[in-house]
């Protein structure tokens, strides 16, 4: 099948046209018909060649919503012009430990990304949202129950919601809990959204008076400016559970020290460089733990998607065409965007066929 793309040449080319054949469906597929495709800091991380592994041509882009336009023959659970959404994975062993265990996104032989093929190596490209249409396996393609008005905000939710939702649910938030979500970007401004939706007690930190505003809209109860010492200081001790989503590197003690007994605090964002190391002293005394996670599973993702349909959640979008990719992840760069891009894709069908 015939598809349309905007893809990276090489690391230091920009994302331009590109035309390539998607597989035909098999029994298990689903060709979706593209929408719209949210822009992750992932995409420009890949598109330049700035992670290891990085297959060319690069094809971004794993925020996807669309509508089914064709099924395979064992398909019998979404009909032609359903609305559904694909994230970051493709495909996975299905057979190990934590594929059984609806952890896909562990898959003990690396799941396949939705582009950049397997996670570690070894396989077949695969060419992700910035496309007209893709084709997936059905286990890997979840359903939308948004209002078709919200699609291009719904976007985002797969990946920066589920970044933030795996979390959340895996550490049990919920009400009765202090919960802190550090920055206020593409990730944070949905932890916040979650996390007050969950019930939790949420404060926002950031490095900017500027932000205080807008996180109180997000749903934050309070907001502290990390830079103000006296502010960080009253919150000592006090939360059971920190979200950090800065995607460079800090000083994390800063934030550990914030904790209560047993609290947590999980890093999702991936800086450039690694953070300086926290201090021991700060983890023994209060028994302390700081961990990672990586986006969710199948099952996690369909069930944030359905949470957020039910309580009318959504990201915070500008949308823009595919012609101003670049444009946008310049912009990206400098941290100019609330809080999301998603691509229309209507933009790219119209200049594929004119």
């Amino acid at each position: 099948m015939k598809a349309k793309a905007y893809a990276a040449q090489s690391p230091s080319s920009q994302l331009a046209p590109f035309a390539f054949e998607r597989r035909e469906a098999r029994p298990d597929d689903v060709v979706i018909d593209i929408l719209y495709c949210g822009v992750c800091h992932s995409d420009l991380h890949t598109a330049r060649g700035e992670w290891p592994g990085i297959l060319y041509p690069c094809v971004p882009g794993h925020e996807i919503v669309g509508r089914v336009a064709a099924v395979g023959s064992q398909v019998s659970d979404l009909a032609i012009g359903a609305l559904v959404g694909v994230g970051c994975m493709v495909d996975s062993c299905r057979h190990c430990a934590a594929c059984n265990t609806n952890l896909e996104q562990y898959c003990e032989s690396g799941f396949v990304g939705t582009y950049n093929g397997p996670a570690f190596g070894g396989g077949e490209n695969t060419y992700g949202g910035y496309s007209t249409a893709i084709v997936v396996d059905r286990h890997f393609v979840l359903k939308i129950k948004h209002d078709e008005s919200q699609l291009a905000a719904v976007a985002p939710l797969l990946c920066a919601g589920i970044t933030t939702w795996s979390p959340l649910r895996h550490w049990k938030v919920g009400p009765g809990q202090k919960v802190g979500v550090v920055g206020i970007g593409g990730l944070g401004h949905m932890g916040i959204k979650l996390a007050h939706a969950l019930g939790a007690h949420v404060v926002a930190f950031t490095t900017s008076e500027s932000k205080r505003e807008a996180a109180l809209k997000l749903g934050a109860d309070e907001v502290v400016v990390s830079k103000d010492a006296a502010a960080m200081a009253a919150h000592a001790a006090s939360f059971d559970f920190i979200l950090n989503t800065v995607a460079a590197p800090h000083d994390l003690d800063a934030f550990m020290v914030l904790l209560k007994l047993d609290g947590t605090m999980t890093l999702v964002g991936v800086p450039e460089n690694s953070h300086p190391s926290p201090a021991v002293f700060n983890l023994i005394f209060k028994r302390r733990s700081l961990a990672g996670s990586l986006i969710g599973g199948i099952a996690e993702t369909q069930e944030m998607l359905d949470f957020c349909a039910e309580h009318n959640i959504v990201s915070d979008i500008e949308m823009i065409a595919m012609q101003d990719i670049e444009t946008a992840y310049a912009r990206m760069l400098k941290s100019d965007v609330k809080y999301r891009f998603v691509i229309d894709m209507e933009t790219l069908k119209a200049e594929a066929t004119a």
